[in-house]
């Protein structure tokens, strides 16, 4: 089975890195001899209905605009969601997915309507910097451990009863106010995270390549990878994440240190079989 990837509008979402996510999935199967191609959808390219997986990145406002627009006009992407196409959106892809979110001018635009949730204006001051969350409980066991990424948003994300959040933030803004972070329903998998979010959490992108083409090769010694070096990335970004949150100095790190190790710690234990 080959598995195609497209990599949706980088050239209008692809501000932040987060097309490394599309290489990230495809090498990920490769690594483990399984096919993949990833196809790069240039703002002039028709959108592919037949994709088995869609990545869309982060990028300004205007350009999040055009990509709605063209992406409602086109249908497509409804047309792969419905099929049971597995999408990873990031920021203003997460917020384009919903059914609403802000324009320029500070007013309202359509979404795709793929995800319940609508994105609002916000007079609270702009999330910028490190985020860690905890995955909701429907996760664990499915080896997903704390998640840890980058956030630069202005406007706020409200679910409605039809989105589920990724979890609990522990660091940060997430969505709105850092109560919950991201939004998942079916097989769409929303985040503010940048990172690319994947090379932090290379269990989320097995999480998310799992639904494709079902249960993958263990990772570790006695799996196809060697993913020391993904596992040592994730632990220094969870460790320092806290130092490198806006407004946190030297000193409000070494109070803190021992209760986000803690933290992490546990999170890291509860990820069940996926644990290494």
């Amino acid at each position: 089975m080959s598995v195609s990837i497209a990599l949706v509008y980088p050239d209008l979402l692809g501000t932040y890195g987060d097309s490394g996510n599309a290489a990230i999935l495809a090498q990920r199967l490769r690594w483990r001899g399984q096919d993949a191609e990833v196809l790069t959808i240039s703002a002039a390219d028709s959108v592919p209905a037949g994709c088995d997986l869609y990545v869309i990145g982060g990028g300004e406002d205007l350009p999040q605009g055009l990509a709605a627009s063209k992406l409602n006009a086109g249908q497509a992407l409804h047309r792969a969601v419905d099929n049971g196409a597995v999408v990873l959106a990031v920021c203003a892809g997460f917020q384009i997915m919903g059914e609403s979110f802000v324009s320029p001018d500070g007013h309202a635009s359509a979404g795709l309507g793929l995800l319940d949730c609508a994105t609002v204006p916000s007079s609270a001051p702009r999330a910028i910097g490190e985020v860690l969350v905890e995955p909701s409980p429907q996760w664990h066991g499915s080896g997903l451990s704390v998640l840890t990424g980058f956030e630069n948003h202005g406007a706020v994300t409200e679910l409605g009863p039809g989105a589920q959040p990724v979890g609990q933030v522990r660091l940060g803004v997430g969505n709105k106010d850092g109560t919950v972070e991201g939004a998942v329903a079916g097989r769409i998998w929303a985040t503010y995270m940048h990172g690319p979010v994947l090379a932090r959490n290379p269990h989320l992108a097995d999480l998310l390549l799992s639904w494709v083409v079902g249960p993958l090769e263990p990772l570790g010694p006695a799996g196809p990878l060697d993913d020391s070096e993904p596992d040592a990335l994730h632990a220094e970004r969870v460790e320092r994440a806290a130092a490198e949150r806006r407004g946190d100095g030297p000193r409000t790190w070494a109070g803190k240190s021992a209760r986000w190790r803690g933290w992490a710690a546990g999170a890291v234990r509860r990820r069940g079989d996926g644990a290494r």
